[in-house]
């Protein structure tokens, strides 16, 4: 049998350091749709969630990430922890017995989501592999429960629609649809994005992105796609992950597209496998111009080796007169000619990020807010760093039209997985 964004998954890696962040990250605002309310609802307090009324959550994917974000649910108390599910039915128990889950309501499989949905819960988180977001979101927007999920979005075209249909649904539904970005969340980040859309920063003429980690072993692959989820080694498979560049890049991508307001029409480059032995169809190493319609020139470097330069997602914008930084683990600054600098260093923002964002989410609920200002951002996100895929795999120039018109689907080969 072969699908697409069909079912549920889990799989992510254990341990988390500066090193070792994409095992938690394979797991805010810009102008029109990017702008605003995002920036101003993930900065609030997460202290505002006092708990008075729980909110019953499931989580689907219970692996690195997904064990580890649950853990951050439990400890705000606004949430119930009430149902869990994962492909593995040992590591949706290992999950379940932390969060104090009752057995009868830990699922596994691949429609362990479905059963989610249908144990009461009133929102969901989604820490699975990016080729099983669309179905689940949609799943979860028809069943008219609350999406909290990870990014990128989806690997493909298909699916990005598919996930905007599905937070467009949810608007119209009442219905919660949040995204899971840390660096927006950042006041100093905040800040600096504030004066870059002032006129302080005039212009924008130039940007550039890096996205360095060091990799996740490939190993040879068996029967059954079983094998790939586990420990993030889908990261190498491009219809699971997306390939590094939207796995992991995407947080330095998503930054510019947050300075500029928009996302790009085009895109140049080239990318290969570097990684020795590789057995996922997942690309390493990249080089890309991306143009935007006003001129606007931005340039993205990222690799994905164990050679000690990782740790890096940094996005740098420039103008005539001013240059600003977009951080998520160095300093973020703006600093105009002839003007006091302005900077700040960016602490603990993969946690302190998913905890505002928790947070928010909470809010977003009790509080009736359903405009659902992460969706958009998610999309254009997800589909710049598609673009940039597909034309550095070519190691030529594509445009986000030609792309949107090709609406490449990548399948998924579930044949021999446990329903």
């Amino acid at each position: 049998m072969r699908n697409q964004h069909s079912s549920p998954s889990s799989g992510e890696a254990e341990g988390y350091s500066r090193r070792s962040f994409l095992s938690g990250a394979l797991s805010a605002a810009a102008a029109g749709p990017l702008l605003g309310a995002a920036a101003t609802l993930a900065a609030a307090d997460p202290a505002n969630a006092d708990g008075k009324r729980k909110i019953k959550l499931g989580v689907v994917g219970c692996g690195g990430r997904g064990s580890w974000i649950a853990g951050l649910f439990k400890q705000n108390p606004g949430y119930e922890m009430h149902a869990v599910a994962d492909y593995f039915q040992e590591v949706a128990d290992k999950c379940g017995d932390s969060l104090g889950v009752a057995q009868g309501r830990r699922f596994s499989g691949l429609s362990g989501y479905k059963k989610v949905l249908e144990s009461g819960v009133e929102a969901v988180a989604l820490e699975v592999p990016p080729g099983f977001f669309p179905e689940m979101a949609a799943a979860a927007v028809e069943a008219g429960v609350h999406v909290y999920m990870a990014k990128p979005v989806a690997p493909d075209v298909p699916g990005c629609l598919r996930i905007e249909a599905a937070g467009k649904q949810a608007m119209q539904k009442r219905q919660v649809f949040f995204v899971d970005y840390q660096v927006p969340t950042d006041p100093f980040n905040i800040e600096v994005v504030k004066r870059i859309h002032s006129d302080a920063m005039g212009p924008l003429a130039k940007m550039v992105t890096v996205g360095f980690s060091c990799g996740y072993s490939d190993p040879p692959k068996t029967a059954t796609l079983e094998s790939r989820l586990r420990n993030s080694v889908w990261v190498n498979d491009v219809a699971l992950g997306g390939d590094w560049i939207a796995a992991y890049d995407i947080h330095a991508i998503d930054a510019a597209l947050w300075a500029a307001g928009r996302r790009p029409v085009a895109a140049t480059g080239a990318s290969r496998i570097c990684r020795s032995n590789p057995h996922g169809d997942g690309r390493d190493v990249c080089e890309l111009i991306y143009e935007y319609a006003d001129g606007l020139v931005h340039m993205h470097t990222g690799q994905a080796l164990p050679n000690g330069a990782d740790g890096e997602l940094d996005c740098k914008v420039y103008s005539a007169t001013a240059h600003a930084s977009i951080t998520y683990w160095s300093k973020a600054h703006f600093h105009r000619r002839g003007r006091p600098e302005f900077t700040g260093q960016v602490v603990d923002l993969y946690t302190a990020g998913a905890v505002r964002n928790i947070a928010s989410f909470y809010r977003a609920v009790t509080g009736g807010h359903f405009e659902n200002p992460t969706l958009q951002r998610s999309v254009d996100g997800c589909l710049t760093c598609i673009l940039g895929r597909e034309a550095a795999a070519r190691h030529g120039r594509l445009t986000m039209e030609e792309l949107r018109k090709e609406n490449k689907c990548l399948e998924l080969d579930l044949t021999g997985l446990r329903a």
